[in-house]
């Protein structure tokens, strides 16, 4: 096993998304998801967002290719998103940014503080667990 050099505070690369109301429709497509308050903009007006609004699932893809990027298989080899909360909508027609901070860290596992961040603050928050193994690719092994 390959040795891994992850420290706490250490910032995961960004991301940046912007969010367009094709960018959600389509993401319905994908999802199957077709909730008017995502889809239909007279709909979602009418609500107490105002507006149509992204699919959290849409948030919580973002959050693993941003682990994804930075760890690669470690991270599709029991990665977990745990605690995460929606605090705000994400909108279309903004640009959000995709973080993350390690927290803690030993041998086994990282922990990592993650955000989705638009123009008005906070819309997501969570943390991630990513082990700290390095597997080895085919070539490697033969």
């Amino acid at each position: 096993m390959a040795e891994v050099s992850v420290r706490a505070g250490e910032r995961v690369p960004e991301l940046h998304k912007l969010v367009t109301q094709e960018v959600i429709s389509l993401w319905a497509g994908v999802s199957g998801d077709f909730n008017p308050l995502h889809t239909d903009a007279e709909f979602a007006a009418k609500t107490r967002f105002g507006g149509t609004i992204a699919h959290g699932h849409l948030a919580l893809a973002w959050l693993c290719e941003l682990l994804l990027r930075w760890r690669g298989a470690s991270w599709l080899s029991g990665g977990e998103l745990l605690g995460v909360r929606f605090v705000a909508p994400i909108r279309p027609g903004g640009e959000y940014r995709v973080t993350g901070v390690v927290s803690e860290v030993d041998e086994h596992r990282a922990v990592i503080s993650l955000e989705v961040c638009g123009e008005s603050g906070q819309c997501v928050s969570g943390e991630a667990i990513v082990p700290m193994r390095q597997t080895r690719s085919r070539k490697e092994t033969e």
